[in-house]
């Protein structure tokens, strides 16, 4: 598997972002809140909103590095667009317990945005 982290694996534009606040399904983490939306490539792409909320540059930077290395070393195995907005805890938060609020959090929210996508279709 890939452990690279390469532009296309970025989500970059905001029509996307946009895309994925409004179709997407939003799911709380103790540290973040993650965006998921299905998308048609065949690979994720993450996408990081560290907002001035967050901090200085400095901090919303290293927010957007350990973002980044979440997603690399742990990247769904599904198309999917992931949008993370990192809480003031975020930057601060041992590892161990990013990657498992990471973990859920993804894990919750492909689960909700599939079962939207099954309920659409029944519809």
């Amino acid at each position: 598997m890939r452990q690279t982290f390469r532009p296309g694996d970025r989500i970059r534009k905001r029509r996307d972002f946009v895309k994925a606040y409004e179709a997407g399904v939003r799911q709380h983490g103790r540290f973040m809140t993650i965006f998921v939306r299905p998308n048609a490539l065949p690979a994720p792409r993450l996408g990081v909103s560290a907002t001035k909320k967050l901090g200085s540059a400095v901090v919303r930077n290293r927010a957007k590095r350990r973002a980044r290395e979440l997603f690399r070393r742990a990247r769904p195995a599904l198309g999917v667009d992931l949008v993370i907005i990192p809480r003031r805890e975020f930057v601060s938060a041992p590892y161990d317990q990013l990657e498992a609020d990471y973990h859920a959090a993804v894990r919750k929210g492909i689960a909700r945005s599939r079962a939207r996508a099954g309920a659409g279709d029944a519809g």
